[in-house]
């Protein structure tokens, strides 16, 4: 019997680095997000709500995630078919409060 595991991948590390480099409070928070997505398999929005209640599922694969508390919003783009999680936005409420959520890149 063959196991299909399948697990995230995120792109990109380096864009949350970045960030965490000018708002180094974030760090923690980012990373630790990050390394729990690499562990999962999210075949569909279910799968991201059942671990992240607070996440707000968005039109056009994306989703909204509460990093720290809710101080900071990380916008991502999720391909279930192929595994794959592009990272569009990081921001604080006040910077995500000033973009659409639908269409902003980083």
């Amino acid at each position: 019997m063959r196991l299909n595991l399948r697990f995230m991948r995120i792109v990109s590390l380096q864009t949350l680095r970045t960030y965490w480099s000018k708002n180094p409070e974030t760090e923690q928070a980012l990373l630790a997000w990050y390394e729990e997505v690499l562990s999962v398999n999210w075949k569909q929005p279910a799968d991201i709500k059942e671990r992240y209640a607070s996440a707000n599922i968005l039109k056009k694969r994306r989703v909204v995630f509460n990093i720290k508390g809710n101080k900071y919003r990380l916008i991502v783009a999720v391909a279930y078919k192929i595994g794959v999680v592009y990272i569009k936005f990081i921001g604080t409420h006040k910077e995500y409060d000033a973009v659409d959520a639908q269409t902003v890149v980083m």
